[in-house]
């Protein structure tokens, strides 16, 4: 599918189930020139095609050859309320295009029934002011290049945007800053290997177009959920915009040389054509019934599951294709290590709503390429849209992961003072038994995450109480009002050192319980070196200082927790990637038990209330011990303090080695094998807002237990 050279012209083919013609449209090297028009000559079921063989001298020379600018126009009937909208009229873009060139503008023309009371198909001819398609030859070496394959329990996902990550970097220099090549600089590079990230999560890099409302009020698209190309890259990503594959791939290299995997944010769920008012661009011009979900009785416009104006059907057997050719592309051409869908659920479904058996599941599971990832744990639903039954957490095929919404309220609320019983913290913390196993689900297949791109950054959710999206122009209406943040007394930035001090000890916990949690966590990045958004919790169109991230004010001491936390998990995985059961050993000592700050083990009356926030975490079978001689040798504690005053909690018999406690201005510094640690027995002194992580030697006897949710 799409136009492509395969060194002696130019193969063309096009999908459109109900066109009756469709032209190849070629344009001079500028694109304000027409050139040549011709129909495409040959049909085979609903694939129009032909092939344009370049000539060895003449006239007609240059044409067909990579470089060749092109577009194309669809032929058919006007009948919206059949959800036909040919208009022959508009130049449509190739939905197979692997690069996009022109700057795109606003005007009445890029509709096909702009300015029309009748709804009739506009009269106006777009081409002038319409993007175009450019054929390319893609030949790179990619060396010896091999995918990093992190298992699943040893990965550790950071979410970043290209532009926002590097564009204030005082190490990156200034004509890289804000670019694929920037992203994989020495300096950023570094910083990802220290922290301990195996895998970044790329907010959008497919082409995208900013809408037309933020465009007349000076603003952009910054996060680019708004795609048009999904097969080529945005070139505002790239420092040099007309080598952008080629930038793109030396990113992929080198990140992978440095262990690190690369994921893409993709956005099947919807087009940049938005509903029946926005532009005709390419699907709606070629097969507008063939690509997007229409309301039953056909009317003009579109189901919207998406909140973008329309949805494309996967149930549609072109539309599927073009998913599954978009994603071997960036897995064969382009390396990438796996994917994370946005709104995931529009692409399971069926006639009668989500399928997690469904033809989109069944592609990728057989495919030679695709399954790859599948079985590597690289595929990453966001498992909601706003569509009938559009919340579909846990319910994703088995060897799927999900961004873990439940985990996140949960955290928040148990350290921020939301509504939430021990009970609920505990199933959190170990994996969201509740949604997941119940499938045969495994606790890794949970993103575990505090924050992402969309909503308050970690520095704001403990500096505001309410959303300051005055900048977005939408009167502060956006954005969610459903936080669960705390601004620890003061809205905002204050000098007030208790203030400051509350905050840091809330960040650091909430650092802490998210990446010793059992499951796949996820950082956004910054929130490891204290990034705010002045209190915006929706900068979708804020490309500016507000969501770069400003390295000149990075909080250190959280930097070095940050570090210290992952440092933690890789050494000991506190908690295994396998579910646990509760049930005692030989020795009595449970896989997993839960202990009240008096030692004793939690009760059925325990789980259910949400007075008390203190609770611990005895981890009788740790992933990894690695101060043993032994597999199984070692036996870990977490304590937990959510509480604003601090407590004494009744420790397990025996010594205990201190590995962390958040609460102290320091943290322990990550310790070699032989190093000694502070130990204590008997009993420790738990400060208010923090964690801790202790570690001793299984009891010789046999010992009464704890109890499990």
């Amino acid at each position: 599918m799409g136009v492509h050279w395969d060194g002696q012209g130019l193969n063309i083919a096009v999908a459109s189930s109900q066109a009756e013609a469709i032209e190849l449209c070629l344009f001079d090297a500028s694109g304000s020139l027409e050139t040549h028009r011709a129909r495409l000559p040959a049909r085979s079921q609903d694939v129009w095609h032909g092939y344009l063989r370049v000539q060895a001298q003449g006239p007609l020379a240059q044409l067909g050859r990579p470089g060749q600018l092109y577009g194309l126009r669809a032929h058919g009937p006007w009948r919206p309320d059949r959800g036909q909208r040919f208009n022959p009229r508009k130049l449509l873009l190739d939905p197979y295009a692997r690069e996009i060139v022109g700057d795109f503008r606003w005007a009445e023309e890029q509709s096909d029934q702009a300015g029309s009371p009748a709804l009739l198909p506009d009269q106006r001819d777009n081409a002038a002011g319409a993007l175009k398609a450019r054929a390319v030859s893609d030949d790179f070496d990619w060396g010896d290049d091999q995918p990093p394959r992190t298992p699943v329990a040893d990965t550790v996902i950071c979410e970043l945007h290209v532009k926002g990550y590097t564009r204030t970097h005082p190490d990156v220099p200034a004509p890289l800053r804000g670019t694929f090549a920037g992203l994989c600089h020495d300096a950023p590079l570094a910083h990802l290997q220290a922290l301990g990230i195996t895998a970044v999560s790329l907010l959008p890099v497919h082409y995208w177009l900013d809408e037309q409302r933020l465009v007349e009020n000076g603003l952009s698209n910054y996060w680019g959920y708004n795609t048009l190309g999904f097969f080529c890259l945005a070139p505002r990503l790239a420092a040099d915009p007309a080598d952008a594959r080629n930038e793109f791939r030396r990113m992929v290299r080198r990140l992978h040389q440095a262990g690190i995997e690369v994921l893409l944010d993709v956005v099947f769920n919807h087009s940049a054509e938005s509903d029946e008012t926005g532009p005709t661009l390419c699907w709606r011009g070629l097969d507008n019934a063939g690509s997007y979900r229409l309301p039953p009785k056909r009317c003009a416009g579109y189901e919207n599951y998406s909140g973008c104006g329309n949805t494309f059907d996967i149930r549609q057997p072109r539309v599927l294709q073009l998913v599954m050719d978009s994603l071997r592309f960036w897995v064969g051409e382009m390396h990438v290590d796996g994917f994370r869908f946005d709104l995931a659920p529009v692409l399971g479904r069926g006639d009668l709503g989500f399928d997690r058996q469904g033809p989109f599941f069944s592609a990728i599971r057989q495919d030679p390429m695709l399954s790859r990832l599948w079985n590597d744990g690289k595929l990453i639903a966001e498992p909601w849209d706003i569509g009938p039954g559009g919340y579909q957490t846990g319910n994703f095929p088995k060897g799927w992961l999900e961004w873990n919404d439940s985990f996140r309220d949960t955290m928040r609320s148990f350290w921020l003072g939301g509504a939430v019983t021990r009970g609920q913290f505990a199933q959190a913390l170990a994996g969201s038994a509740q949604r997941l196993q119940p499938r045969g689900r495994e606790p890794v297949e949970s993103v575990n995450y505090i924050v992402s791109h969309d909503g308050f950054t970690l520095r704001d959710l403990v500096s505001f109480d309410f959303r300051h999206n005055e900048a977005n122009g939408e009167h502060n209406r956006d954005g969610h009002d459903h936080n669960l943040s705390w601004n620890c007394g003061v809205e905002g930035q204050t000098d007030d050192p208790e203030v400051l001090m509350l905050r840091g000890r809330l960040q650091r916990a909430l650092l802490a319980t998210l990446l010793l949690a059992q499951g796949t966590p996820m950082l956004a990045a910054g929130d490891e070196i204290g990034h705010s958004q002045r209190g915006n919790n929706n900068p979708y169109c804020q490309d500016n200082p507000i969501t770069w991230i400003d390295w000149s004010k990075a909080d250190v001491s959280l930097l070095r927790l940050t570090a210290k936390l992952l440092a933690l998990r890789r050494q000991w995985l506190p908690l295994r990637p396998t579910w646990y059961t509760g049930q005692p050993d030989a020795q009595g000592l449970p896989d997993l038990g839960w202990l009240r700050r008096n030692g004793a083990p939690l009760t059925g009356w325990d789980w259910n209330q949400s007075a008390s926030r203190v609770l611990g975490a005895l981890i009788g079978a740790p992933g990894r011990s690695p101060r043993t001689n032994g597999p199984g040798a070692t036996r870990l504690l977490l304590l937990f303090n959510a509480e604003d005053l601090d407590t004494d909690f009744r420790l397990p018999e025996g010594d205990w080695c201190l590995l962390l406690n958040t609460a102290a201005d320091d943290t322990i510094a990550a310790a070699a094998e032989d190093q000694l640690l502070p130990t204590v027995s008997g009993h420790c002194a738990l400060r208010a807002r923090s964690v801790m992580l202790l570690a001793g030697q299984r009891p010789s006897q046999p010992n009464p237990g704890a109890s499990t949710p």
